[in-house]
Protein backbone atom coordinates (compact mmCIF):
# COMPACT_ATOMS: atom_id res chain seq x y z
CA UNK A 1 0.00 0.00 0.00
CA UNK A 2 2.87 2.44 0.80
CA UNK A 3 4.19 2.55 -3.19
CA UNK A 4 0.91 2.96 -4.24
CA UNK A 5 0.70 6.05 -1.99
CA UNK A 6 4.21 7.23 -2.97
CA UNK A 7 2.98 7.19 -6.66
CA UNK A 8 -0.32 8.78 -6.34
CA UNK A 9 2.11 11.71 -4.47
CA UNK A 10 4.70 11.65 -7.60
CA UNK A 11 1.82 12.58 -10.09
CA UNK A 12 0.30 15.33 -7.99
CA UNK A 13 3.84 16.70 -7.14
CA UNK A 14 3.93 16.57 -11.46
CA UNK A 15 0.58 18.00 -11.90
CA UNK A 16 1.65 21.00 -10.01
CA UNK A 17 4.94 21.44 -11.28
CA UNK A 18 3.04 21.40 -14.85
CA UNK A 19 0.33 23.73 -13.10
CA UNK A 20 -0.30 27.17 -14.98
CA UNK A 21 2.88 27.47 -16.15
CA UNK A 22 5.23 27.10 -19.70
CA UNK A 23 6.19 23.10 -20.19
CA UNK A 24 9.48 22.90 -20.88
CA UNK A 25 11.39 19.68 -21.95
CA UNK A 26 13.97 19.74 -18.91
CA UNK A 27 11.09 19.94 -16.69
CA UNK A 28 8.81 16.83 -18.38
CA UNK A 29 12.39 14.99 -18.44
CA UNK A 30 12.56 15.29 -14.63
CA UNK A 31 9.23 13.46 -13.87
CA UNK A 32 9.12 11.35 -17.45
CA UNK A 33 11.21 9.03 -19.66
CA UNK A 34 8.37 8.07 -21.86
CA UNK A 35 9.27 10.28 -25.21
CA UNK A 36 5.37 9.51 -26.71
CA UNK A 37 4.24 11.52 -23.63
CA UNK A 38 6.98 14.15 -23.83
CA UNK A 39 6.32 14.90 -27.36
CA UNK A 40 2.25 14.85 -26.37
CA UNK A 41 2.57 17.31 -23.70
CA UNK A 42 4.82 19.51 -25.69
CA UNK A 43 2.20 19.45 -28.92
CA UNK A 44 -0.80 20.17 -25.91
CA UNK A 45 1.22 23.19 -24.09
CA UNK A 46 1.75 24.71 -28.24
CA UNK A 47 -1.92 24.62 -28.62
CA UNK A 48 -3.10 25.42 -24.99
CA UNK A 49 -0.36 26.95 -23.64
CA UNK A 50 -0.07 27.38 -19.93
CA UNK A 51 -2.71 24.57 -19.39
CA UNK A 52 -4.44 22.63 -16.74
CA UNK A 53 -4.77 18.97 -15.30
CA UNK A 54 -8.04 18.82 -12.82
CA UNK A 55 -7.88 15.51 -10.87
CA UNK A 56 -11.31 14.24 -10.43
CA UNK A 57 -10.07 11.01 -9.01
CA UNK A 58 -7.28 8.84 -9.11
CA UNK A 59 -6.36 5.16 -8.49
CA UNK A 60 -3.18 3.54 -7.58
CA UNK A 61 -2.52 -0.05 -7.92
CA UNK A 62 1.50 -1.27 -8.05
CA UNK A 63 3.44 0.83 -10.07
CA UNK A 64 0.50 2.21 -12.19
CA UNK A 65 -1.81 5.28 -11.59
CA UNK A 66 -5.26 6.16 -12.70
CA UNK A 67 -6.32 9.75 -13.42
CA UNK A 68 -9.75 10.29 -14.05
CA UNK A 69 -9.83 14.00 -15.14
CA UNK A 70 -10.29 17.20 -17.23
CA UNK A 71 -7.47 19.52 -19.13
CA UNK A 72 -8.72 23.14 -19.24
CA UNK A 73 -7.02 25.67 -21.72
CA UNK A 74 -7.35 28.48 -24.08
CA UNK A 75 -7.05 27.21 -27.60
CA UNK A 76 -4.25 29.95 -29.17
CA UNK A 77 -2.07 27.30 -31.59
CA UNK A 78 -3.22 25.20 -34.38
CA UNK A 79 -4.86 21.96 -34.03
CA UNK A 80 -5.61 19.43 -36.46
CA UNK A 81 -6.24 21.76 -39.04
CA UNK A 82 -8.29 24.03 -36.66
CA UNK A 83 -6.59 27.44 -36.69
CA UNK A 84 -6.54 29.28 -32.38
CA UNK A 85 -10.21 30.05 -31.99
CA UNK A 86 -8.24 31.83 -28.40
CA UNK A 87 -11.56 30.02 -26.93
CA UNK A 88 -11.92 28.58 -23.15
CA UNK A 89 -12.10 24.94 -23.23
CA UNK A 90 -12.44 22.15 -20.99
CA UNK A 91 -12.85 18.29 -21.37
CA UNK A 92 -12.59 15.54 -19.33
CA UNK A 93 -9.83 12.46 -19.92
CA UNK A 94 -8.66 9.33 -18.59
CA UNK A 95 -4.97 8.73 -18.18
CA UNK A 96 -3.01 5.69 -16.99
CA UNK A 97 0.81 5.74 -15.42
CA UNK A 98 3.49 3.29 -15.56
CA UNK A 99 5.86 4.70 -12.66
CA UNK A 100 9.55 2.64 -12.16
CA UNK A 101 12.36 4.84 -10.66
CA UNK A 102 10.80 7.77 -9.79
CA UNK A 103 10.12 8.39 -13.27
CA UNK A 104 6.66 7.86 -15.52
CA UNK A 105 8.03 5.04 -18.34
CA UNK A 106 4.41 4.27 -19.88
CA UNK A 107 1.34 6.38 -20.44
CA UNK A 108 -1.98 5.43 -22.05
CA UNK A 109 -4.75 8.22 -22.87
CA UNK A 110 -8.37 8.58 -23.57
CA UNK A 111 -9.32 12.26 -24.06
CA UNK A 112 -13.07 13.42 -24.89
CA UNK A 113 -12.16 14.91 -28.37
CA UNK A 114 -15.80 15.57 -29.83
CA UNK A 115 -16.32 17.67 -26.70
CA UNK A 116 -13.21 19.52 -27.50
CA UNK A 117 -14.10 19.55 -31.04
CA UNK A 118 -17.54 20.82 -30.17
CA UNK A 119 -16.15 23.47 -27.70
CA UNK A 120 -13.79 25.05 -31.04
CA UNK A 121 -16.74 25.24 -32.50
CA UNK A 122 -15.92 22.85 -35.28
CA UNK A 123 -19.38 20.63 -34.86
CA UNK A 124 -22.20 21.17 -37.10
CA UNK A 125 -26.15 20.41 -35.86
CA UNK A 126 -27.92 18.22 -38.34
CA UNK A 127 -30.21 19.64 -40.61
Amino acid sequence: MEKEKENKEFIIRYFNAMAGSAVTRELLEEYITDRELIGHILFFESVFPNYEIFTDEMMAEGNRVMVRGRLKGRHEGEFNGIPPTHRMVEFPLVISYQIDNGKIVHHWLMADSMALIDQLGMTQAPA
